[in-house]
């Protein structure tokens, strides 16, 4: 018998093709661009025929106010001129050869950013249709807070009973509150054991949240009453504390109620001096990035808001469709996933969903380069965001398997030091890039830069779901944030008209 097997086709892990409404795109662009002409040709004749000084300068400021508009306008037609709709197929990639992949997730401030919802969020994404020794979530906690680690304690002690639900019942929201929230909800046995589990963790978590701090009667093992001694010293506030480092799951070990292995959770709070300048959110992820270098070292990178719950359980599998393409793979640094919100009302009278800039300026920038980096729903190439990382022992380890061993904790510790990064090229080079308010789109746009391209996946069932802005004076700083941040760059010797022209050639 013949082998035909070299014959048979390999499928290809993604598609794409070009938004079929482009040519309408291109006409309007034209249509409209004649209009603004008209426009100009219009004031030019009023300048020119003005029979007084103030009437001339009336209408030259409305000239100019119509220039600003016009370039405005100029500028966002990129995004329509070749918009390309990619789309993943996941049940294509072979399960045996997928990669490590390391979680990120940052909090700040646990009243601010309620623990039970950020510790929703490492839940959901714990839950994922991932192999589990593959999967390594770690917390950022830059409040360095008793509170927040105390929830996820109760978090991981939860996970053995929640993570395997939601495998046997094929949950699709694998947040636990927006599952029991939900009308999706199953009314069977399971069900109700599940959510008097979850209750109990809540009411453990809310009496101590009440009560504003971590107290001996809540701590239940001696080893919740060693971590815990850490915040009793006099030193130990949010400005200053040592470095904190818990290992709550290791998969090499731990296991669910089946005796199926567990993710990694590992909480971290990066070490904070008053006298050392600590860079907010990039400074936060670079320390994961390095504390994670040493524990995990995963090639790909998973960056999410602690409010950004997982909607969608093969998310990693349909990056891993792009990731993992030969003829891509090379120059690509990270996909792109949109941010949808939960909670917004049909007319969004305050524009929370930020449809433009999540949606059609993303989906546009398909046909260049790629969607620049929006702070979450990221996966990223670890060497990407890394760059040429020098020579050191930090950077070689990659054979270490037990990430609780001493050696591992110690080296992890210290480069979660508070000076660590002094005299080095962090965040300038290599890793997530200060300068900017805006430091995820800045460190996408060097990206771009160093020749680097992205990818935006949108998919009918939102990958991730968050929570929006809750009152329009939040909106409105939100924004102000964004103007100030993309305001730096253009300040900054990497701007975008100039550096960005030269350097970011598609």
């Amino acid at each position: 018998m013949e082998d035909h097997s070299g014959d048979v086709p390999v499928l290809p892990l993604h598609t794409s093709e070009v938004d079929r409404y482009v040519h309408l795109n291109r006409i309007y662009a034209v249509v409209y661009s004649v209009g603004i002409l008209a426009l100009f040709y219009r004031h030019t004749l009023q300048l020119l025929s003005s029979p007084t000084v103030f009437s001339f300068v009336f209408t030259l400021s409305f000239f100019f106010a119509d220039v600003i508009l016009a370039v405005m306008w100029v500028l966002n037609q990129a995004y329509y001129w070749r918009p390309i709709h990619r789309r993943s197929h996941p049940e294509r990639l072979p399960t045996v050869e997928l990669p490590g992949l390391d979680v990120f997730i940052c909090t700040s401030d646990p009243f601010k950013e309620p623990p039970m919802s950020v510790a929703n969020t490492a839940l959901s994404v714990m839950a994922y249709d991932y192999p589990m020794e593959k999967l390594s979530v770690y917390l950022s906690d830059d409040g360095g807070s008793d509170l927040t680690l105390f929830t996820f304690m109760e978090a991981a002690k939860f996970a053995k009973h929640w993570i395997p639900f939601c495998k046997m019942n094929d949950i699709m929201m694998r947040s636990p509150d927006v599952y029991f929230d939900s009308k999706t909800a199953n009314d069977n046995h399971d069900h109700h054991n599940i959510k008097i589990l979850y209750e109990k963790m809540k009411g453990k978590v809310e009496a101590v949240m009440m009560n504003g701090r971590v107290e001996e009667h809540h701590l239940h093992s001696e080893i919740e009453h060693i971590v815990f001694q850490k915040w009793k010293q006099e030193r130990f506030t949010r400005q200053e504390h040592p470095s904190v480092i818990q290992i709550l799951l290791e998969s090499n070990k731990d296991r669910d109620i089946t005796d199926q292995p567990l993710p990694n959770l590992i909480y971290i709070s990066r070490e904070k001096h008053r006298s050392v300048h600590h860079h907010f959110k990039g400074g936060s992820l670079n320390a994961l990035l390095r504390v994670s270098k040493v524990m995990t070292n995963a090639p790909f990178i998973l960056t999410l808001d602690c409010d950004m719950i997982s909607n969608d359980p093969i998310t990693p599998r349909r990056a891993m469709c792009f990731l993992l393409d030969e003829a891509m793979s090379e120059n690509l640094a990270y996909v792109q996933f949109p941010q949808r919100f939960r909670g917004i009302n049909e007319s969004d009278i305050y524009g929370n969903e930020y449809t433009r800039i999540f949606s059609y300026n993303l989906l546009g920038m398909n046909g260049t380069k790629g969607p620049n980096y929006v702070g979450t729903n990221t996966f990223f190439q670890r060497r990407a965001i890394e760059g040429i990382l020098p020579t050191c022992e930090e950077t070689l380890k990659s054979t270490m398997t037990i990430i609780s061993s001493t050696k591992v904790l110690d080296l992890a510790n210290k480069v979660a030091g508070a000076t660590y990064e002094h005299n080095t090229k962090w965040g300038c080079e290599f890793g997530f890039r200060y300068g900017s308010l805006t430091e995820d789109f800045y460190t996408g746009f060097i990206l771009h830069c160093e020749g680097w391209r992205s990818i935006y996946c949108s998919t009918e069932r939102p990958a991730f779901l968050g929570e929006v802005t809750p009152t329009l004076y939040d909106g409105l700083n939100q924004m102000k944030r964004w103007t100030i941040g993309l305001f730096e760059v253009v300040l900054s010797r990497h701007n975008t008209f100039t550096y960005g022209i030269k350097k970011g050639k598609c």
